[in-house]
């Protein structure tokens, strides 16, 4: 056992482990983001089937799908921000000229990730608090009343919930902008998880950038595509009055 504890030990130590704990972190929230996208997309197709969806999520595995899969997401932002963080200050520390140049001439993504990564957790623990926990809301006296209806059972009416969280204006914006600084920060994260991990050379490194690009585009569109549904369209809010 304190052969494994200090080969683990070693390895998280070392500049390489916490670049592949960072990379592999970053690899589960790169899917989960396209998970949870494809489930908010579900907003479209209508209360039924949004609230379905939300059912579902809270049900699985008798309700305790949904609490370790927020256990291994928190764990996996938490790894994923700190080993940055102390891989950006060993950087920082060991920095030579040529170090510096090379630095000067990286994508601006690739410089504001440590700050971008910051504010995302700070908006991270917001959406928590807002849709989750629905601290200083009524979120969750909200019954799905067609449902209630329909089977005479009460369920929350997360359709609704996010109609009119996104009604307001400040909510809408700062999700918005939370969404820009996460976009640009997967702009540059998801060709890095390839590097990391060895899987992009000289031949792929053009076809990956564009991956990367093309990813962080898809992610951004279809998250903003919500609030700006429902704050500049109106989606929705005529079911919610």
């Amino acid at each position: 056992m304190s052969a494994i504890t200090s080969s683990l030990g070693s390895f998280v130590q070392s500049s390489i482990g916490r670049k592949i704990i960072v990379a592999v972190t970053g690899l589960i929230l790169v899917l989960f983001l396209a998970g949870h996208l494809t489930g908010n997309l579900l907003i479209y197709a209508g209360a039924e089937a949004f609230n379905d969806y939300a059912q579902f999520l809270h049900e699985a595995l008798h309700g305790a799908g949904v609490w370790i899969a927020r256990i291994v997401l928190l764990a996996c932002f938490v790894a994923h921000i700190w080993f940055t963080v102390l891989l950006t200050r060993e950087n920082k520390a060991a920095r030579t000229k040529y170090a510096y140049q090379a630095t000067v001439q990286a994508p601006k993504s690739s410089l504001i990730m440590i700050w971008s990564g910051l504010t995302i957790l700070a908006f991270v623990i917001f959406h928590i608090l807002h849709f989750t926990v629905r601290a200083g809301t009524d979120y969750g006296s909200f019954v799905d009343a067609a449902y209630l209806e329909a089977t005479g059972e009460e369920r929350h009416d997360a359709w609704k919930m996010v109609i009119v969280g996104f009604q307001v204006p400040l909510v809408s914006i700062f999700y918005i902008i939370a969404m820009t600084l996460l976009c640009s920060h997967l702009a540059h994260g998801v060709a890095s998880i390839f590097q990391t991990l060895g899987l992009r050379s000289k031949k792929t490194a053009g076809a990956i950038k564009n991956l990367s690009r093309a990813y962080a585009a898809v992610i951004y569109l279809g998250f903003i595509s919500i609030p700006i549904a429902v704050l500049v369209f109106g989606f929705g809010c005529e079911a919610c009055k």
